[in-house]
C-alpha cells in the first residue's frame, strides 16, 4: 500500500467514526444530563494546549489519567513504567530499573541506554521540560492528573517532541486546608507511604503544599552464586514543597521545590534466559533466583533536585503574561552484572560484563515566557524559550574479579532557544480553527575519552565534535462542533528533534552523531458523548512519516552503540478511548490502539546478534557490509502493533460509605527489541492485571482496600541484552497487599 494510499484509509476510518457517531447522537436525541446526574461521565479539564480546557474541545489525542485509576496502578510501590500500555499507543520500558524510563508513542521511542541519550517523547512535569533520561525517573506523588499527548508537540512545549509529551501536574495549593495520607503494605516487603497537606498560611495572600513519598521493598531474589538475598530490593524518597503568592488579583508566583533519592538494585539480567531459536524463556525459570557472580557489588544511588517558579500576571481583558524558570539537576551512579551470570553459568558465558555508568555532574536551566491573549475572534499564545544543559558521564568496566579495568568519560553542553506563536480563530460558534508555529535553533559542544581500554587498546584522545541545528515545526488544526455533544477535528504538525551524539568509548574507538530529525503527521479525529452523555467516545486516525529518523544500533556483535539515521520510517493506526457508566455504580474505562510502524531505506544496515561465540537465529537478509543484515522493512523497536486497557469500578452503597471492587487490565502484542528481527529478542503477548477490593467512607474521607498487581503472575520479558549471551530481563511478580487512606 503506498503512502497515499495509508493517508486516505486513514481518513477515510475517521469518517466512518464520524458517521457512525453522529447518527448515534442523533438518535439518542437527549439534551446534556442534569449537573447532579449520577450516571453521567464527568468532563475532564486538561492543559494540553497549555491552557486549561475541555478535553472534548483540544483538536489533538490525548488521554488523561486521574484519580482512582492513577491511584490503584500506583499502589504496588510501581515506578513511571506502570503507565505503559494503560492509554492507547504508549509503552515504557528500562534497561536500569526504576530509574531512566524510555517511552514510545504511537511506536516512536529511543533504545539507546546511554545517560546522555535523547528521546523523541518529551517529559514536561509541572510545565518543566525533564531532557536527561535520569530526571525523567523522578517518582509520581500527590499527582492531580497525567496527560499524554500523542503526535508531534512542537509549537508549544519544549523541544526534541516529534512523537509526543507526557504531561504530569502535581496538585497545587489551595485556599482551604486539603491533604491525604495513605500507607500500604504488601508481599515482598513492598511498603508505599505517602502524603500531602496544603492550606493558606497568610489568609487571601500566602498559601502552601508540603508532599512526601517513601517506597521500599526487601531485597527478594535470591543469588544463588552465594546463597543471600542481594538483589530486587529499593528505599526511594521524595519531597516536594510549594509556596503560592497572591499578593494583588492580577499576579500569582508559585515556587516548586523538589527532591528525591534512590537506592537500590539496577536492573536485574538474567544470562540465558531465552531458549534459543525461540522468544520463550527457558524451562524451570524461577524469577526470585540469580547466579551472578556480581551481585552483591551491584548498587544503584540517584540524587535528583529542582527548583520552579512559575509567575502569571494578568492584565485583563483576556491578556495573560505567565513566565516559567526552572533548575534541575541530577546525580547517579549504577553497578551491574551485564552478563547476567558467573563464569560457570548459567549456560555458556564467553565473558564477564560488569559496568558501571555515572552522572557526577548535571544541571539544567530553562526560561520560558509566554503571552496569551484575545483580539476579537482570535485566541493567541507568543513567547519564547531557553534551555541549557551541562552533562557529564563517567562509565567503567570491571573484570571478573571486581577489579576496574576501564574508564571513559564525556562531557556535553547543549544551548537551545525557541520563538513561537499560536493562533485560534474561531470561525463561528461551531468551527475553529488553529495554527502555530516556532523556530527552533540548537547547539552541542561535546567531548569524549577513553582513558583505560578492558582490552589493552590506548586511549583515545579527546574527541570532540559540535552538531548544530534550526528547524521550523508547525501545527494546523480544525475542528468543527457537529453536535453539542459531537465534534470532528483535523490536525497536520511537523516535529523536529535535534542532532544526537552517541560517545561511549568503553569498547569503541568513535563516536556517533545523527543529524536531525523532522516528522510530518496527519491526523483525523472524533470526540463525542453518546446516550445521555453515559458514554464519553474519542477515536483518531493518523498517518506519519519521519524523515531522517535516528536509531541506535545497541549491542550487537560490534559490542558497541551506534547513532544512525534512517532515510524515512512511516507509522499509521487508529486509537480510541472510551468512559462509560453503562448503569448506576459502574464506571468503565478502555482504550484501544493499532500502530503499524515500518523502517523505510534499501541501503540501512546493522550488525546483530552473534559473536565468535554464540549466534541467534536472525532473520533478516545479508547486508552490504560483511557481518551486517539489512533492515529496511522492518518495524520500530518496541512498537507493538496492539495495546489495549481496560478498567472497572462497580460500588454498592452500604452505610455512610460503599463496599467496591476495582480492576485493570493492560494488553500488548508481540514486541520486538531490536532494529533487526530474530526469533530470540523478542515478547510474545503481554497481559497483566490488577485488582482492588475495598470500602470507602464518605466519598472516600476514609478508606480501606486489599489489593493486588500482575494477579496472574504473568511472566514476560521485557528487554534483553544481545552483544555477549541470550541474557533478558523480566517484569516484577505478582505482590497483594492492603492499604489505608484518609483525604481532608
Amino acid at each position: 500500500m503506498t503512502y497515499q494510499a495509508k493517508l486516505l484509509a486513514s481518513a477515510a476510518s475517521a469518517l466512518v467514526f464520524t458517521a457512525l457517531a453522529g447518527q448515534a447522537a442523533a438518535a439518542t436525541a437527549a439534551p446534556a444530563p442534569a449537573a447532579d446526574n449520577p450516571d453521567a461521565v464527568a468532563p475532564v479539564t486538561v492543559t494540553a494546549t497549555r491552557e486549561a480546557a475541555d478535553l472534548q474541545k483540544v483538536p489533538l489525542a490525548v488521554s488523561a489519567l486521574g484519580g482512582q485509576t492513577l491511584e490503584v496502578i500506583a499502589s504496588g510501590g510501581d515506578d513511571v513504567r506502570m503507565l505503559s500500555a494503560r492509554v492507547p499507543s504508549l509503552t515504557l520500558e528500562s534497561s536500569f530499573g526504576r530509574t531512566f524510563p524510555r517511552p514510545y508513542i504511537r511506536g516512536l521511542g529511543n533504545t539507546d541506554f546511554d545517560l546522555n541519550a535523547s528521546q523523541p517523547v518529551s517529559f514536561v512535569y509541572d510545565d518543566v521540560v525533564l531532557e536527561n533520561p535520569i530526571l525523567k525517573g523522578f517518582p509520581l506523588f500527590d499527582i492531580d492528573q497525567v496527560e499524554v499527548l500523542r503526535g508531534p508537540q512542537g509549537t508549544l512545549f519544549g523541544r526534541n517532541t516529534p512523537a509526543g509529551v507526557l504531561k504530569f501536574d502535581s496538585v497545587k495549593p489551595s485556599k482551604d486546608v486539603k491533604g491525604y495520607a495513605q500507607v500500604s503494605y504488601a508481599s515482598l516487603g513492598t511498603v508505599n507511604a505517602e502524603g500531602a497537606v496544603g492550606g493558606p498560611i497568610t489568609d487571601g495572600v500566602l498559601y502552601g503544599r508540603i508532599s512526601g513519598l517513601y517506597q521500599h521493598r526487601n531485597n527478594w531474589i535470591t543469588n544463588d552464586f552465594d546463597g543471600q538475598k542481594e538483589a530486587g530490593g529499593y528505599d526511594e524518597y521524595a519531597i516536594r514543597g510549594q509556596l503560592l503568592w497572591t499578593p494583588t488579583e492580577h499576579f500569582s508566583a508559585l515556587l516548586n521545590l523538589h527532591h528525591m533519592k534512590l537506592n537500590g538494585s539496577p536492573q536485574i539480567f538474567r544470562a540465558n534466559i531465552i531458549q534459543p531459536g525461540t522468544d520463550e524463556i527457558v524451562p524451570g525459570f524461577r524469577r526470585d533466583h540469580i547466579f551472578q557472580n556480581a551481585a552483591s557489588r551491584s548498587f544503584q544511588h540517584v540524587n535528583a533536585s529542582g527548583a520552579v517558579l512559575n509567575m502569571t500576571y494578568d492584565f485583563g481583558g483576556g491578556m495573560k503574561l505567565t513566565s516559567i524558570t526552572a533548575y534541575e539537576h541530577a546525580h547517579t551512579l549504577s553497578h551491574g552484572d551485564i552478563d547476567g551470570g558467573a563464569p560457570s553459568g548459567p549456560g555458556f558465558i564467553p565473558f564477564q560484563s560488569e559496568s558501571a555508568d555515572g552522572l557526577p555532574k548535571h544541571h539544567q536551566i530553562s526560561q520560558e515566557v509566554r503571552l496569551a491573549g484575545d483580539a476579537g475572534p482570535v485566541h493567541y499564545q507568543v513567547g519564547g524559550f531557553y534551555f541549557y544543559e551541562s552533562v557529564n558521564i563517567n562509565s567503567f568496566d570491571y573484570d571478573g574479579t571486581g577489579a576496574l579495568d576501564g574508564y571513559a568519560w564525556q562531557h556535553q553542553i547543549t544551548k537551545s532557544w525557541a520563538l513561537f506563536g499560536t493562533a485560534t480563530y474561531h470561525v463561528t460558534d461551531k468551527f475553529n480553527v488553529t495554527a502555530g508555529i516556532r523556530y527552533t535553533n540548537d547547539q552541542k559542544n561535546f567531548e569524549a575519552d577513553r582513558i583505560t581500554s578492558p582490552f589493552g587498546a590506548p586511549t583515545t584522545g579527546v574527541l570532540r565534535t559540535n552538531p548544530k541545528s534550526d528547524d521550523v515545526s508547525f501545527n494546523v488544526s480544525a475542528d468543527y462542533q457537529v453536535t453539542d455533544d459531537v465534534s470532528i477535528y483535523g490536525r497536520i504538525a511537523k516535529g523536529y528533534r535535534a542532532p544526537s551524539i552517541q560517545g561511549r568509548l568503553l569498547f569503541g574507538d568513535s563516536i556517533s552523531v545523527a543529524g536531525k530529525e523532522t516528522l510530518y503527521s496527519y491526523e483525523l479525529g472524533l470526540k463525542s458523548y453518546l446516550f445521555d452523555h453515559r458514554l464519553r467516545a474519542n477515536l483518531a486516525a493518523f498517518d506519519y512519516q519521519v524523515d531522517n529518523l535516528q536509531v541506535t544500533a545497541v549491542g550487537g556483535s560490534a559490542n558497541f552503540n551506534r547513532l544512525l539515521n534512517a532515510k524515512h520510517a512511516q507509522g499509521y493506526g487508529f486509537e480510541a478511548d472510551l468512559e462509560a457508566k453503562p448503569v448506576s455504580h459502574l464506571a468503565m474505562t478502555a482504550g484501544i490502539s493499532y500502530n503499524h510502524t515500518e523502517l523505510q531505506d534499501p541501503n540501512l544496515a546493522t550488525a546483530p546478534c552473534g559473536s565468535p561465540f554464540y549466534l541467534c537465529t536472525v532473520r533478516d537478509p545479508a547486508g552490504a557490509l560483511a557481518g551486517t543484515v539489512n533492515i529496511n522493512g522492518n518495524s520500530l523497536p518496541n512498537a507493538p502493533r496492539w495495546i489495549a486497557s481496560v478498567t472497572a469500578r462497580y460500588g454498592i452503597p452500604y452505610g455512610d460509605g460503599e463496599f467496591f471492587a476495582f480492576t485493570d487490565w493492560s494488553y500488548r502484542s508481540r514486541t520486538n527489541f531490536f532494529l533487526y528481527d530474530s526469533a530470540e529478542f523478542q515478547s510474545p503477548n503481554r497481559v497483566e492485571g490488577g485488582l482492588r477490593i475495598g470500602y470507602s467512607y464518605k466519598g472516600g474521607q476514609w478508606e480501606a482496600a486489599v489489593f493486588g498487581r500482575n494477579i496472574t503472575n504473568d511472566v514476560s520479558l521485557e528487554g534483553a541484552i544481545d552483544f555477549d549471551n541470550l541474557t533478558g530481563f523480566v517484569n516484577d511478580p505478582r505482590t497483594w497487599g492492603f492499604e489505608l487512606k484518609t483525604k481532608f
